[in-house]
């Protein structure tokens, strides 16, 4: 098992569960949405339909 975790949790609004997580190998960030027992995770995107990509530190 890895020492550090791809996935790094960057934001949580309490409606349900809507999350957005941050790939921390390729910056992309990835909007996760829960309710009940369904969820679903999807890359999110900016106006012009481009993943939006935090900046990642090597």
């Amino acid at each position: 098992m890895a020492k550090d975790k791809r996935f790094e949790k960057t934001y949580s609004q309490s409606m349900g569960s809507m999350e957005i997580w941050v790939d921390k190998e390729t910056g992309v960030n990835y909007l996760y949405r829960q309710s009940g027992y369904a969820g679903g995770m999807t890359v999110l995107l900016d106006k012009d339909g481009k993943p939006i990509i935090t900046p990642v530190e090597e």
